[in-house]
């Protein structure tokens, strides 16, 4: 068994209106906005065993390749873990869908060769524990994937992304926050990023809070004390 005992309950994030309209909003930006050749680009490479933090509907799953041996993927909300659950079902690899939050992972030490976080630092309640919990159940070398929604670089769109996290878009968006500094909360977690650049999603139209996103690779380098 992969699983280990923690104190955050299974369904620890609880937000069916936002996951009814991110089921919708989601498939229809698999082409519409480029995402699934954001997705393909960010899972490109990996093999062995992979944790997927915060899938969502599961979207993806199509896009690990086959070198990749098993994803065990967790999802605290559970209206979206059932989508994941059927999107597992018609994956070309083994996919073992599993309640859990970013915070405790339900899982071994040292267990996995990548871990992928996409669209989901932006709506943990706690980013620095998060990506410690990734670090933790890395083997050490292992890489970490990420898509985030990420701080605009120009100051009025990021005066806009502040005023909206401190209000309403947390509650509109199931959590997310449009102004966190990611890459920089990942190279503290001790992180080493080897690559990374900025996407603009969609990359056409009126730019948005959300528009804002770095792709890129880290790599787990410390040795982790789980004593």
């Amino acid at each position: 068994m992969h699983l280990r005992s923690t104190k955050i309950p299974k369904d620890a994030v609880h937000h069916p209106v936002f996951a009814r309209f991110y089921a919708r909003m989601s498939v229809a930006a698999e082409t519409r906005a480029g995402m699934a050749a954001i997705r393909s680009e960010l899972l490109a490479g990996l093999s062995g065993r992979i944790i997927e933090v915060g899938v969502g509907n599961g979207l993806n799953f199509a896009h690990y390749p086959p070198a990749v041996s098993e994803v065990v993927a967790i999802e605290p909300e559970r209206a979206l873990r059932q989508l994941a659950v059927r999107s597992a079902l018609r994956a070309g690899i083994p996919v073992d869908v599993v309640p859990g939050a970013a915070e405790a992972l339900p899982v071994k030490s040292e267990a996995f060769d990548g871990a992928v976080a996409s669209l989901v630092l932006c709506t943990v309640r706690n980013v620095e524990r998060s990506l410690a919990e990734i670090e933790r159940v890395l083997r050490p070398g292992g890489e970490l994937r990420f898509f985030e929604h990420v701080r605009a670089d120009d100051r009025a769109m990021a005066t806009v992304q502040r005023a909206l996290d401190r209000t309403v878009w947390p509650l509109l968006g199931g959590g997310c926050h449009t102004a966190r500094d990611t890459l920089t909360a990942i190279e503290e977690a001790g992180f080493v990023v080897e690559a990374y650049r900025k996407v603009k999603m969609p990359d056409w139209g009126i730019r948005l809070p959300t528009s804002e996103c770095v792709l890129g690779v880290a790599r787990r380098t410390t040795v982790v004390d789980t004593s």
